[in-house]
């Protein structure tokens, strides 16, 4: 048994009550990922030949969440047994272990499960390899009996357990790694003779022992076998999920000035020597590269942001924003759909989107460009070296040619040449006098409502 072949059962056909949400539990997202991908991703590392996922019925979201994997309905929730039971045909004609997982429980790493599958390989070649770990509080986890040698002896249940056997603190996490060429036939064997009357997988255990084969035990850690089947246990998991991978992009190169306050996406690469400050948030999609500097609160999504760029505080990329090396995207600042060139600047109070903004452009405080006019969304066009004055508006679609200056509070419908200055606001007008005569009748009308009175 020196290499051997993988398939796994990934049990995902739980209602998920508690949640009380019309999303299947195992959809509910992790860092912006369904969690039964979590799980999957992690179990497509080992190069697994065969992946089967158990669901339930009217569960058509979570088959197409899985795909291409393989999908069996358990039609009646009778337990793990059974559920297993439900995908073994999809397994026939395999052999080596089947690693039996559960799509609530997604934090589950791969180190963990190559320590069960090494266990599996070693003499005396166990039939079972059972997953424990030891909780801060046991409770109605079931205990597993461990002999002399260090071997799985029995998992007994909460219920049926001693005084001294409740006393125990390795948990069963439910788990397994099994033997295939075994597992058809302890499954066949498993009965529901219980207060649920439910066909219950830990009974291979006591099944296996009984044909005198031999059961193993590997412990995890308790943070991997959180099982998610509330919302107070989703923001648990997603609390170890963050502290995990702020871990990974600060052994990456990436300074995190207060990790804490930091949430990524599952997706987001960083760059090395990549600054993140305080209450940044990284949603689906984010790409940034070496050297760039993410001020307090912004918030990225669906972006790539080029080298030495400097974002922030306080600024919002959204899908589709293509920001160039050198670039300076500052204070409540929107950019959408948009590509910036190297080196352009837009630091003050902007938004702009479907956009094209050229190299060393600088686009001024107060700018906007109108991309939607209540039907479809058009594109603005901003030259390489433009300079458009603060509080102007362009009217897409529109273009504004390389090193062209638009000044300021002017609403641009036109296209304006390379080199031009444009200027479009309303001709200003004076009235001497006008104020303190205004002042004064207000005063005089003010001063005989009060005399009525």
């Amino acid at each position: 048994m020196t290499q051997e072949n993988i398939a796994v059962i990934v049990l995902a056909a739980g209602m998920g009550t508690r949640m009380k949400s019309v999303t299947p539990k195992v959809l509910h997202p992790l860092a912006g990922r369904p969690m039964v991908n979590h799980l999957l991703d992690t179990v497509s590392a080992l190069e697994p030949q065969r992946v089967v996922v158990v669901v339930g019925p009217d569960m058509d979201a979570v088959a197409k969440a899985v795909q291409p994997h393989a999908t069996v309905i358990q039609t009646e929730r009778l337990g793990t047994g059974h559920a297993v039971a439900q995908a073994l045909p999809a397994l026939a004609g395999f052999s080596g272990t089947v690693l039996v997982l559960y799509g609530d429980t997604p934090l589950i790493t791969r180190p963990t499960l190559d320590a069960m599958l090494a266990c599996r390989r070693a003499a005396p070649y166990p039939a079972v390899v059972v997953l424990g770990f030891r909780p801060q509080d046991g409770g109605q986890y079931g205990r597993l009996v461990v002999d002399v040698a260090g071997g799985l002896d029995a998992i007994v249940e909460h219920a049926d357990a001693t005084p001294e056997q409740r006393a125990l603190t390795l948990c069963n996490s439910g788990v397994m790694a099994i033997d295939g060429d075994r597992l058809a036939g302890l499954i066949g064997r498993v009965g529901n003779a219980n207060r649920k009357g439910e066909y219950y997988l830990t009974d291979i255990v006591a099944l296996a022992r009984a044909d005198g084969a031999a059961c193993g035990v590997v412990e995890g850690a308790a943070d991997e076998l959180l099982g998610v089947n509330s919302r107070a246990e989703l923001a648990v998991a997603e609390a170890i999920l963050q502290n995990r991978l702020r871990r990974t992009h600060m052994d990456n190169g990436a300074t995190l000035s207060d990790p804490a306050s930091v949430y990524f996406c599952w997706d987001t690469k960083l760059g090395q020597d990549v600054s993140v400050a305080p209450n940044v948030v990284f949603g689906p999609g984010v790409t940034v590269a070496d050297g760039v500097e993410i001020r307090a609160f912004s918030h990225l999504e669906g972006t790539t942001v080029a080298t030495q760029a400097i974002i922030g505080p306080f600024a919002r990329l959204r899908p589709g924003a293509e920001i160039g090396a050198g670039t300076h995207i500052g204070n409540f600042v929107e950019i959408k759909q948009s590509i910036i060139g190297a080196g352009a600047k837009i630091n003050h109070l902007a938004y702009v989107g479907d956009a094209h903004v050229g190299a060393a452009s600088n686009v001024g405080a107060g700018t906007i460009t109108c991309n939607y006019d209540g039907f479809g969304k058009f594109i603005t066009e901003i030259g390489a070296g433009a300079f458009i004055g603060s509080n102007s508006s362009l009217v897409a679609p529109v273009k504004i040619g390389d090193g062209a200056v638009i000044g300021a509070g002017s609403v641009i419908t036109k296209e304006v040449k390379a080199g031009a200055l444009a200027v479009a606001r309303g001709t200003q007008m004076e009235l001497p006098g006008w104020a303190d005569r205004f002042r004064a009748r207000k005063q005089v009308k003010t001063a005989a409502k009060t005399d009525k009175e």
